[in-house]
């Protein structure tokens, strides 16, 4: 799907509402409801997002992702603040694991300027943008890749990851839920995310907001297993005590 400029604003608007009317998506985006009424229609279709009777909200599976196409279009600009915030963090001459998602290839992005780095991933789209900078390693898991997404998941990419100690771990997710944990959809990519958290000295995650209170099959992870959470925005109730609770730095990449 070829998503245009209003289509994804008004995706954003209901990824921060949650949920929302059709009259309200109008009057924000300043369009007719008849304009609404047809991009909803054609956003649901996609399943990008769920109708109701008189409005519109996320879409609330818990088994299945949206597309990695349309994830690297939904939140784009905070993804990139938030990556510009964590490469700024991130010192010259570490050892890192990046692995799958949309926020942690926005991270490889804003690296390839730095030196010295020796970075390991089971994202084949992370090795091909840092492949590029000549003062980085990169060294890609073996496993099963993912077509839609090249993602490299399954137990040899566990036993690969199991071979390392890196000195900072950054890990994307699809959901944080309300109890504290981290969740994602595929039990093959968790498993390796689990590993890649034990054979990190510091984890540190990356997420936009439309990923607090979204729901997951799978549990990855608890905060208490993170050290730093990047976001771009600051995080609703009740997060900010489990952050605290939790002992989770929250890193707020502002504008």
């Amino acid at each position: 799907m070829n998503t245009n400029p209003r289509q994804l604003l008004l995706l954003k608007e209901v990824h921060a509402r949650q949920s929302t009317t059709v009259e309200q998506l109008a009057d924000t985006l300043g369009v007719t409801l008849q304009t609404v009424r047809r991009d909803v229609q054609r956003l649901a279709d996609e399943g990008l997002l769920a109708r109701f009777h008189g409005g519109v909200r996320v879409p609330g599976s818990t088994v299945e992702n949206i597309a990695h196409t349309q994830r690297e279009t939904l939140n784009a600009a905070e993804k990139t603040r938030i990556a510009r915030h964590v490469a700024n963090q991130i010192p010259d001459h570490c050892s890192l694991i990046l692995n799958i998602g949309t926020t942690t290839e926005a991270v490889a992005r804003a690296l390839l300027r730095h030196k010295g780095l020796r970075i390991i991933t089971n994202n084949l789209n992370i090795a091909t943008t840092l492949s590029s900078n000549p003062d980085c390693e990169v060294i890609v898991a073996g496993g099963v890749v993912r077509p839609r997404d090249r993602g490299i998941v399954g137990e040899t990419a566990v036993d690969f990851m199991r071979q390392f100690k890196v000195d900072i771990a950054v890990i994307g997710i699809s959901g944080i839920e309300a109890d504290g944990s981290l969740r994602d959809f595929d039990y093959r990519e968790v498993k390796v995310a689990q590993t890649v958290i034990a054979q990190s000295r510091q984890v540190w995650l990356a997420a936009d907001h439309s990923k607090f209170n979204r729901p997951a099959m799978v549990q990855l992870a608890t905060l208490a297993q993170i050290d730093r959470l990047f976001t771009d925005a600051p995080p609703p109730e009740p997060f900010p005590a489990l952050l605290h609770d939790a002992g989770v730095v929250c890193d707020i990449a502002s504008v």
